[in-house]
């Protein structure tokens, strides 16, 4: 039996459950974080909307509120993720299990849309997520496609990796072109190189995954794409979830549908 989401979001609260949250609360939308000064939030705000692919917003938080009164407002972004990373000066310092030690009164909390949310709708048609049957985190990869700048924010788009046979790739953007705000459909098909990607067998987050014989890599744009403007832009602090990581929201993936 399929635990509640309550029990799930109780379990990361109390660190019982600190890895990757594919999978987990089957129906629920998951999100990237991303957590900055109020100095930076304009600037990282008008990012977002400048690279909806990368970093569909789906709330912005209140000034100094850990509270994400829109999509969770039972949940506390200060504990609510199994894993969150520490950037100074562009910088990964940390992985911790919460950040109640570095919350601060002016942080502002981005949540931004996640493609695992599309991933129960790719399995409902018959397709299966690789990174999911051989239970690890979904790769990730840096690429050379540059994003939007926006004031101090300048870097590169991150995409996920889903291997497809051909003819499921084809219905893999079918089914994912329903989901503007949680990345859409994907940005590039097959030659990992052409965007940049130099060996799929090494991510830059996450696991790399078997690409059976016959199958056709498919990226996604991502939301660890704050990670790569982190490490870029140099901010003195941002603060995001740990790739693959995510928080899980209240609201449901067919909310996110528009289908």
């Amino acid at each position: 039996m399929e635990k509640s989401l309550e029990a799930i979001r109780q379990e990361i609260r109390e660190n019982q459950w600190t890895g990757p949250t594919a999978g987990l609360a089957t129906g629920y939308t998951q999100a990237n974080l991303a957590i900055l000064p109020k100095a930076q939030a304009y600037d990282f705000l008008l990012f977002c909307q400048r690279n909806p692919k990368s970093c569909p917003l789906l709330e912005v938080t209140d000034a100094g509120s850990a509270i994400p009164k829109l999509t969770a407002p039972s949940a506390d972004l200060r504990y609510d993720v199994p894993k969150y990373r520490i950037y100074r000066h562009g910088e990964l310092v940390e992985e911790v299990t919460d950040i109640e030690a570095y919350w601060k009164d002016d942080f502002v909390a981005f949540l931004i849309g996640c493609s695992f949310t599309f991933e129960h709708a790719l399995m409902d048609n018959g397709l299966g997520i690789r990174h999911i049957e051989e239970d690890c985190n979904v790769p990730m990869y840096i690429t050379n496609i540059a994003c939007e700048p926006a004031g101090v924010f300048h870097g590169n788009m991150v995409v996920s990796m889903r291997p497809f046979q051909a003819q499921n790739a084809v219905r893999a953007v079918e089914v994912t072109s329903r989901f503007p705000s949680v990345h859409g459909s994907p940005v590039h098909i097959g030659q990992p190189a052409q965007i940049g990607i130099e060996n799929i067998s090494k991510p830059d987050f996450g696991d790399a995954v078997t690409v059976k014989e016959g199958e056709t890599p498919v990226f996604w744009a991502c939301g660890v794409t704050p990670q790569s403007i982190a490490m870029s832009s140099k901010p003195e602090i941002m603060i995001t979830h740990a790739p693959g990581c995510m928080f899980i929201t209240d609201m449901k993936d067919s909310q996110y549908s528009v289908l």
